[in-house]
């Protein structure tokens, strides 16, 4: 088997450049297939028979091949000689972070300002949204069906608080927000809403013509860059990093073992709508995976039973961010255990399968790390809290295939800005590559 790569700190340089060009779930798989482009994938059509030469991209051979479906994408590689049985080894992760999204009818105010109707999607700190300037990004949909991705990276948004001097209570009982009344931006000022104002904006702003857009999927973003933190710079703080620190490593390790001899088949699966449940045709609750993985089966001359080997021999590993200890609320965490930021990926444990480990996952995470020479630390919930949850339970139900969950133990998770250490993204990405590769023969 062929030296795997070997990540360092110029792949969290590079997880910076990735968590900025990626404001949606949109951007972020198209930022991954740009990646996996350069590595020499191709993306091939669902509409089209994988099995047939005839089609753009013929997903009967060896090589790497991605979908795109919305906001999610599947890439796998398939090593020279691989028999329709062969297992995969899958990395999950999820394309979709807490934010403001654009409603139907965004265009509202009052008392001479100009703002947008926004829904909350998922569950964001609502604070860390508060007086940060905001960027506007998605897709639009354009009246002949096509889709466009729009990005407007400058300060155009601005959710406002209320001065203290207004709200003398905020300093003794806390703040608090109403979903529906405190959380309009503002853009610009005027009397009268003028209903189409925002999209009439975009299309100008974008060479559209007026009326061509007929469908948005919209969201805020924060405008201020990824940046190294701390006086060593031994942190990172940005955006998004739950979950596109795992999507950036998940592409970077399946690129990296591309073109090697494997006894497996490396799979990225990225979904969206992690953040609301999973359950939508690009979720991981949906069809999207097992779909792919069976249709990559019988396009190699594969049967039923092919495809029950191939599955009964997978392991997926669910990468999503999890908690590091907090220093000032070390109380809110289990007692033994203290996940600590540049201490390595952590493996997600919890008995009620709110995550996927077992006792048989933790040691195929185990020695992925041994071999890649990757330390990692174990995360449970303290006992008297309810723990969260990821795509990994969801996928080993739907696909019966073991799951292991795991990840990068961070601070403010779902904050408009999280935080994590410098060297954890490379650490991951490194265990990943040793995952993918598989025990040496």
């Amino acid at each position: 088997m062929s030296e795997p790569p070997r990540f360092d700190r110029g792949h969290t340089d590079d997880l910076m450049s990735f968590l900025a060009a990626s404001p949606s779930p949109y951007h972020a798989v198209a930022s991954a297939a740009e990646r996996l482009e350069k590595a020499g994938f191709r993306q091939v059509a669902e509409t089209d028979a994988w099995d047939s030469d005839a089609s753009a991209v013929s997903a009967s051979g060896s090589g790497g091949r991605y979908v795109l479906r919305g906001g999610a994408i599947v890439a796998w590689y398939v090593p020279e000689g691989a028999a329709p049985h062969t297992p995969f080894r899958i990395v999950g992760a999820h394309t979709d972070s807490p934010n403001l999204r654009v409603k139907p009818q965004p265009d509202t105010g009052a008392h001479g300002w100009r703002q947008v109707a926004v829904e909350i999607y998922g569950g964001p700190l609502l604070n860390s949204w508060l007086d940060r300037d905001l960027g506007l990004a998605g897709r639009l949909t354009l009246r002949d069906g096509s889709t466009r991705l729009v990005n407007v990276d400058r300060p155009l948004l601005r959710v406002p608080q209320l001065a203290i001097h207004l709200d003398r209570s905020v300093s003794a009982d806390g703040l608090k927000l109403d979903k529906q009344r405190h959380m309009l931006p503002i853009w610009g000022l005027g009397n009268d809403v003028r209903e189409g104002d925002l999209i009439a904006f975009l299309e100008e702003e974008f060479g559209l013509g007026a009326g061509q857009v007929t469908g948005w999927d919209l969201m805020t973003h924060s405008v201020e860059a990824p940046s190294y933190l701390g006086r060593d710079k031994e942190l990172v703080a940005g955006p998004r990093m739950d979950n596109l620190l795992s999507v950036h490593a998940g592409v970077a390790a399946l690129a990296g073992v591309a073109g090697h001899d494997l006894p497996y088949i490396p799979v990225l699966a990225a979904f969206d709508h992690e953040e609301n449940g999973s359950q939508s045709d690009t979720g991981a609750d949906g069809p999207l995976l097992g779909s792919v993985l069976e249709r990559s089966v019988f396009a190699r001359g594969g049967t039923l039973e092919d495809r029950a080997r191939a599955f009964a021999g997978t392991v997926c590993l669910s990468s999503d961010t999890g908690h590091a200890v907090h220093p000032n609320y070390a109380e809110r965490h289990d007692p033994t255990h203290h996940p600590r930021v540049n201490g390595g990926p952590i493996l997600k444990v919890n008995v009620n399968n709110r995550y996927a480990t077992d006792g048989s996952g933790r040691a195929v995470f185990a020695a992925a790390c041994e071999r890649a020479n990757v330390p990692f630390q174990s995360f449970v919930s303290n006992n008297s809290m309810p723990c969260g949850t990821t795509i990994g339970p969801i996928t080993a139900a739907r696909h019966g295939i073991r799951t292991v969950d795991i990840g990068v133990a961070i601070l403010s998770m779902h904050s408009a800005r999280e935080l994590c250490g410098a060297d954890d993204p490379h650490l991951l990405a490194n265990a990943l590559v040793a995952f993918l590769e598989g025990a040496p023969s």
